[in-house]
């Protein structure tokens, strides 16, 4: 799969022609559990149970459009200051999730991975997170990014500190570090960068969320709830998206004639 960092042109170049109707890269945060829980008198984690089902429509979708990357924000770094009883349940439903869907994504060629400060979960949770990664690292049908004890403050300050440990070993000096250097520690480096975001919920902002891979992705929001996702609702971002004109800093006219220098 191609690395995440594209020059302007390379971007552009991939938006050109049909497939450009396609993102290569979603991301999503799916907002909303909770409050469509308590729209139903009913308690928050019955809300995040139909949030697992949504996420199945998600991929569904996403395996039938044929788009290479889902990044899910399954569980940020701040949620562990959520109340205790939820954050419990939060995580059997996490571990019963890599029980039970792990067999059937990889029947379907899915890759699975996850990313975020792995070490804050459980030893049991850790291990079945290894196990699913091991068991799907040979499929290439979508690749299934989890981020779950995730925030993109902690993504760039990991980055730094791993490129802050080759300069004091001597493996690298201060002024090499540029962007595509620190670009290449920061996690999914490997992958294209996000071309659309999807947040439900109806909360407009990205949440701490990929902050450096989201620099030149297209944002999209909906009022509707995670629980309620349907195919119609990706679809409708899908249009949306395939709509706009990116032009990654460049005018409209230099994407017009690309190989031609504006005067």
């Amino acid at each position: 799969m191609a690395a995440a960092t594209l020059s302007p042109a390379q971007a552009m170049s991939s938006e050109t022609g049909s497939a450009a109707r396609i993102p290569r890269h979603l991301a999503v945060i799916m907002d909303g559990n909770g409050r469509w829980a308590q729209r139903r008198r009913r308690p928050r984690v019955i809300g995040h149970r139909a949030g697992a089902r949504a996420v199945n429509v998600c991929v569904d979708f996403c395996l039938a459009k044929g788009i290479e990357v889902l990044t899910l924000f399954a569980f940020s770094s701040e949620n562990w200051g959520r109340p205790e009883d939820e954050v419990g349940a939060l995580m059997k439903l996490f571990m019963g999730a890599l029980e039970r869907e792990v067999d059937e994504l990889d029947r379907r060629g899915v890759r699975v991975r996850f990313i975020g400060e792995r070490e804050r979960f459980s030893d049991a949770i850790v291990a079945r997170m290894d196990a699913a990664e091991a068991q799907t690292a040979g499929n290439a049908k979508l690749h299934l990014v989890i981020a779950a004890s995730y925030g993109g403050r902690w993504d760039i300050a990991r980055a730094a500190r791993l490129l802050a440990q080759d300069v004091a070993d001597g493996k690298l000096r201060p002024e090499e570090i540029d962007e595509q250097v620190l670009g290449g520690r920061i996690t999914l480096s490997d992958l294209p960068a996000p071309d659309l975001f999807i947040r439900t919920g109806g909360e407009k902002r990205i949440s701490n969320f990929l902050l450096w891979q989201l620099a030149y992705t297209e944002l999209w929001f909906t009022d509707l709830l995670w629980p309620e996702l349907d195919a119609a609702t990706l679809q409708r971002a899908i249009d949306d998206y395939s709509g706009r004109e990116r032009r990654f800093g460049l005018t409209g006219a230099q994407l017009a004639a690309p190989d031609e220098t504006p005067e």
